[in-house]
């Protein structure tokens, strides 16, 4: 579908005299994350394994947010890139063994040098043009990586976006929401929103307690620390081991869960560590199926058949 709707977008490319991109070899690669440390506090001295007890169904009503981007690059205007971009986000609701969609949106953008979008034809009325602001000469390679990272943002907007609207007729409901609660003070102080990250590209301890971290076992949680954030309200953090990784890789089955600061601790992680352990059935028809919770998997899904 993201094709047919960018179809006249390249068409006024080539009006414009620049240069379009043949459809088939423009799909955008998922963005790269950057490998590195980041710091935390121990609230559960020392890190260490903890058995939460056995997988519990989650009985009471729970809710699912994701959002999903894909990225074409749709030609250049010169040297410099133009990306057609189009993300949706959506809540599920899962209430007993009935889950329903909640609410679910979804826009289209193409995001340029504003040089490049002041050569280009009007856009069709439901695509929005950003201009891409840089003092950096124009770079094609590094022109493509701000394009995607904005079309990311776009996704996370739309993100928060729809939780506020889920959080408006539910406002007691557990949401679980795939990635970090920190994009938002809302989400970061909720007490009944829970992130889930697969994502292990910053770890947060070294030497013998990053072999803790990524030595746990299958069925357990680290004690609880908090990532060392600057500009939102901190949060509580633990890692959980949905899947065992002997035989496999470190990160096999091992995700950091984030929840607003509790006020005494552990709280409720054992908990939620016991409800997130049933979450892991049925297992996700997907690459990521060792880390993606089936709940969050069934958002994705929804999503994509809703723009087919």
């Amino acid at each position: 579908m993201i094709d047919s709707r960018f179809h006249a977008v390249r068409r006024r490319l080539a009006l414009a005299g620049g240069r379009p991109s043949h459809p088939a070899n423009a799909t955008l690669p998922s963005r790269t994350e950057v490998a590195g440390y980041g710091s935390a506090r121990l609230l559960e001295p020392p890190l260490r394994a903890v058995n939460p007890g056995p997988a519990t169904r989650w009985d009471a009503p729970v809710a699912f947010l994701d959002g999903i981007q894909q990225g074409h690059l749709l030609g250049h205007v010169g040297t410099m890139p133009v990306v057609g971009g189009r993300v949706a986000a959506g809540v599920r609701l899962r209430d007993g063994r009935r889950t329903r969609g909640i609410v679910a949106r979804d826009a289209f953008v193409v995001v340029a040098r504003p040089q490049a979008l002041a050569q280009l034809p009007e856009f069709p009325p439901d695509i929005r043009a950003i201009a891409l602001e840089s003092d950096e000469p124009p770079h094609p390679i590094a022109d493509l990586d701000r394009c995607r990272a904005q079309v990311e943002r776009q996704r996370i907007q739309l993100e928060l976006e729809v939780a506020r609207e889920f959080r408006r007729s539910y406002p007691d409901c557990w949401l679980v929401i795939d990635g970090t609660i920190t994009a938002s003070t809302d989400w970061a102080t909720d007490l009944r929103i829970v992130g889930v990250i697969k994502s292990h590209s910053t770890l947060w301890f070294s030497g013998d307690e990053l072999d803790t971290y990524l030595s746990l076992p299958a069925g357990h949680r680290t004690t609880i620390f908090s990532p060392e954030t600057r500009h939102l309200t901190p949060v509580h953090s633990w890692a959980l081991r949905l899947w065992p990784w002997e035989g496999r890789d470190l990160m096999h089955g091992l995700v950091r869960i984030e929840t607003a600061a509790r006020g005494e601790l552990p709280g409720d992680a054992d908990q939620l560590a016991r409800w997130l352990l049933a979450e892991r059935a049925p297992l996700a028809d997907d690459p990521r199926q060792d880390r993606l919770l089936y709940g969050v998997h069934d958002v994705e899904r929804w999503l994509r058949a809703r723009s087919a």
